[in-house]
């Protein structure tokens, strides 16, 4: 892979998002130039017996196994032989133990391609893994759940759907298995067991899902004197470069803007290639934006590819616990390369790069096929990105502490 300015179409391609599938159908957000899921028509499977190239893989157990299903499962209706192939394949690859490395049927691909778009249905969290728990990584901004006051950090550990005869617990559930549970048409009622960090008790949500709509990237001017920039990156998605241009450009026509307040909070990720990007606004063209340390050991280097339009700026980064990703690519790049402080929580600590394959007939399978560190050579997976200036949201606060502490910051002197 290609390691100069230009970018691969394959690299393009590369993922380093939690799974969303609630809100954007995962926070995987695939590639899909030239690619429409075939989900209407059923897959027909023609059954290879032929044994794996690995001499010591005894796969007979396999086929013994199916012969004992076919011949004397009770229910031959039962018997549907895409969908027992399809649980054969995922088994497969959970066996890995990668919460992130995940087979995709064709209906649950075709929900994560189609949440590139921006616009889908669902009640708006974004979900992932903390020690082997199903957790919330966050609430979209306008949507259902932020509204009923699930919070990032979250623990689900029950989903109940009457109307889909769901009715679960989360011990052992996959990310596709939780995204096909929570998401749901919208008008349609999905309700959340949650466990909270400080509550005694569990809590009960009721969340009726929506059709959603939201940009990405937006921008509002604060401040006393609305001479701040305070610039909010939701997700690091298919619309975002365009929409960040936008906003870039609304800056550059407005000559008392002193400084910038970059917000990832609640970000959960998106595409690498994106976060490279929107690094490039800050730092010198050919800087290096984020580290790819592969499983042989050696390194990548993808490096900032534009002219940086934004480096007069003063600038200063919101991050919280939803803070994941893509989002701590940019983060850690911007400390590491330019010295910008951190402001707010310890983010999530998403290390991990993964690779989006289209598979046959509409599946797909995403692969873990890296880990990811900043400039400096740190590995923030499962330990998160530690701010430089620590601010504590609470539902108490009046006002948004941590945005009223970046723009003090930004208002101090050198």
């Amino acid at each position: 892979m290609s390691v100069k300015l230009g970018f691969s179409k394959v690299r393009n391609f590369i993922l380093t998002t939690l799974l969303i599938g609630v809100v954007f159908g995962g926070g995987y957000y695939l590639g899909v130039a030239g690619y429409k899921a075939e989900v209407d028509k059923a897959l027909h499977v023609t059954v290879s017996r032929q044994i794996p190239v690995d001499k010591n893989v005894d796969f007979s157990l396999f086929w013994q196994i199916w012969d004992i299903l076919s011949s004397k499962y009770y229910n031959k209706g039962s018997l549907v032989p895409e969908k027992m192939v399809y649980g054969a394949i995922s088994g497969m690859v959970s066996a890995i133990g990668d919460p992130y490395s995940m087979f995709l049927p064709p209906t649950q691909n075709k929900m994560v391609n189609e949440d590139l778009g921006g616009s889908f249905e669902g009640v708006g969290i974004e979900i992932g893994f903390r020690a082997a728990r199903l957790a919330v990584v966050s609430p979209l901004i306008g949507s259902p759940a932020e509204a009923s006051g699930v919070k990032p950090g979250d623990y689900i550990i029950h989903i109940e759907d009457v109307k889909k005869n769901i009715d679960i617990g989360t011990d052992g559930i996959s990310l596709p298995d939780a995204v096909a549970a929570i998401r749901g048409p919208a008008g349609t009622i999905v309700t959340l067991t949650l466990v909270r960090e400080g509550v005694g008790t569990p809590i009960v949500v009721d969340l009726t899902r929506a059709k959603l709509n939201i940009d990405s990237v937006t921008l509002n001017f604060v401040g006393d004197n609305k001479d701040i920039a305070d610039i909010k990156i939701s997700k690091f998605g298919a619309e975002t470069a365009k929409e960040w241009d936008k906003v870039v450009n609304a800056i550059l026509v407005k000559p008392e803007i002193k400084g910038i307040i970059v917000d990832l909070r609640n970000n959960p990720g998106g595409y690498l290639q994106s976060a490279v990007d929107l690094a490039s606004d800050f730092v010198p063209i050919g800087t290096t934006v984020v580290i790819q340390e592969n499983g042989d050991g050696t390194r990548n280097e993808y490096k900032s590819t534009r002219l940086g339009k934004l480096m007069k700026y003063k600038v200063v980064v919101l991050i919280n616990g939803g803070s994941a990703s893509a989002s701590e690519i940019l983060s850690g790049a911007l400390r590491d390369q330019k010295k910008i402080k951190l402001i707010g929580e310890k983010s999530f600590g998403k290390g991990t790069i993964q690779e989006p394959i289209e598979t046959a007939r509409g599946s797909g399978l995403h692969v873990t096929t890296a880990k990811w560190l900043t400039p400096n050579g740190t590995w923030v997976h499962e330990k998160g990105l530690i701010p430089d200036v620590t601010l504590v949201a609470k539902d108490t606060d009046k006002t948004d502490i941590q945005l009223d502490g970046a723009i003090e910051i930004l208002n101090s002197k050198p």
